[in-house]
């Protein structure tokens, strides 16, 4: 017991030796910073808003956004060690991913990153560089391209098609009396969207009909992926613990990784075993990739080929799982409490599409109502609370105010997207018909709304995203009546990206002909 008060006590001591020479630093142009919001605690700073998992705890994107009422647009907050400046308003964020976008390319490497990134292989992790230049545009011409896109359409028919029906078998099998069936609508969504892209991905559905082993084994590592990635914990804003793992968060990550990599790397043995047509139209972007980093010498400069392979394969899945998982969750429960919308989408689909065929992607174009909605939805609860976080690779001047190198950068979407002076007084409502008299679109290219981040490093798989969001929802409304009990919860959770925390139970009833499913 001794023993261990005198490590505590050494510990306690070079944690203020360090946080004095680090904080006691003469700080460059400080009188034209950014003001620095108040409530900050000795060593850790404001790392305390950032945490947002007890029940006590508000989210970390909306203490920011308390923060930017009392400060402005843009102030700064400490975490740990590091100094952070927040944006919360278009014109700003404008600025930054304009004038300033190479500036803030880097992203900085959280304890996460370190081990679910391949070591920087990933493109959304990967520092700003001739790799990452390489890589974004093998995913964007070749992965994510609109002919790419349009070439998997047969495999998305499929899958959705395969969703529809198996929700309509559950009908059958456990409707009441009335003929209504109830849904949790959060998971059967998060094993659509997840199929959905592995399909495309990796040539394998989760859900449904496999329930082998590595099938078992890749949902719960994925399940543990989306817990950690991200993530930034005490040993990030306070690297001199970092050896202690408070929470043995780094194991658990580094556990992660290692069995995400034993299945991904089974996968790509299995690919290389097989040969392949080059006119092949759906081949998974797994067995594409085996030939475009092979043609690529410049890739291999940095990695080999496997790990390229590896890494891009994996973030694919994360990422585009994850945010049309999200999406869909909060569209479907805007829509329940709000019933005239729900009705006027249905109405739009039932003109345009019919009940007597199932609605196909190229009817997207004519349901500008459902494209609305979506858009509404993603104002209000954008997939990511915050665009990625990047650092400031040089002095810059932002707002008039002096930012120095090294800062990070956090643009809270979720505070901006609802700025008042941008959407009027009813910025806080669901209202999608106000994207008939505004003119936006969420491509990046409209600072007032930008869903998927801003500058070089937004999301390159937006398009993507936004055709499964839209052909998902159309299929789901046209296919059954939604309905629920009561008000639906609306609490969101703490991660990387904007999940509803609690279940979504959705009563169904079907609303085509029997055989149409």
């Amino acid at each position: 017991m001794e023993l261990s008060s005198v490590i505590y006590g050494a510990i306690a001591l070079l944690s203020l030796f360090y946080c004095y020479l680090h904080f006691s630093k003469p700080k460059k142009s400080s009188l034209n910073a950014p003001p620095e919001a108040g409530g900050a605690r000795f060593i850790t700073g404001h790392l305390h808003l950032m945490d947002g998992r007890s029940a006590s705890d508000k989210l970390p994107h909306i203490n920011l956004g308390l923060l930017a009422d009392q400060h402005g647009p843009i102030f700064t907050i400490r975490l740990g060690v590091h100094r952070a400046v927040v944006v919360s308003s278009w014109e700003l964020a404008k600025e930054i991913f304009t004038t300033h976008d190479t500036a803030v390319m880097a992203r900085p490497r959280l304890i996460a990153d370190d081990y679910l990134s391949y070591d920087g292989a990933s493109l959304g992790f990967s520092p700003y560089g001739p790799y990452w230049r390489e890589i974004r545009k093998l995913v964007t011409t070749e992965l994510l391209s609109a002919r790419r896109i349009e070439l998997q359409r047969a495999t998305r028919v499929r899958e959705i098609t395969q969703f529809t029906g198996e929700l309509y078998k559950l009908w059958e099998e456990k409707k009441d009396g009335s003929g209504r069936v109830l849904v949790d609508m959060k998971q059967w969504l998060g094993n659509l969207s997840l199929n959905l892209v592995s399909r495309m991905v990796v040539g394998k559905r989760f859900y449904g009909g496999d329930d082998s082993e590595t099938t078992k084994r890749w949902r719960g590592v994925m399940r543990e992926f989306f817990q950690l990635i991200g993530q930034f914990i005490p040993g990030d804003g306070l690297p001199f613990l970092r050896w202690l793992d408070l929470g043995g968060f780094e194991k658990r990550t580094r556990d992660t990784a290692y069995e995400l990599d034993k299945i991904i790397a089974m996968w790509l043995a299995e690919y290389r075993k097989r040969e392949y047509s080059g006119d092949d139209k759906e081949q998974c972007f797994m067995a594409l990739m085996l030939s475009l980093v092979q043609a690529n010498p410049t890739l291999q400069l940095h990695y080999d080929a496997d790990t390229i392979i590896k890494a891009t394969c994996q973030v694919l899945i994360s990422a585009a799982s994850d945010t049309t998982t999200v999406i869909l969750i909060w569209v479907i429960s805007l829509l329940l409490n709000n019933a005239d919308v729900l009705k006027k989408v249905q109405e739009e689909l039932d003109e345009q599409v019919g009940r007597e065929r199932r609605v196909e992607e190229s009817d997207i174009s004519n349901l500008p109502y459902l494209q609305a909605v979506v858009k509404e939805t993603m104002r209000l609860y954008p997939p990511a609370p915050f665009a990625g976080v990047r650092a400031f690779s040089e002095d810059c001047t932002v707002g008039g105010y002096h930012i120095q190198k090294g800062t990070f950068l956090i643009v809270n979407l979720w505070k901006l997207h609802r700025d008042p002076r941008v959407w009027s007084d009813d910025a806080l409502e669901f209202k999608p018909q106000r994207f008939f008299d505004k003119k936006v679109e969420v491509k990046g290219q409209d600072f007032e709304l930008m869903p998927f981040g801003g500058g070089r490093r937004m999301c390159p798989g937006s398009n993507l995203g936004m055709h499964m969001v839209h052909f998902v929802l159309a299929n789901i409304l046209q296919a059954f009546d939604i309905t629920t009990g009561s008000t639906v919860d609306m609490t969101e959770s703490v991660g990387l990206t904007n999940m509803k925390a609690t279940p979504l139970d959705a009563i169904l009833t079907p609303r085509l002909s029997p055989t149409l499913y």
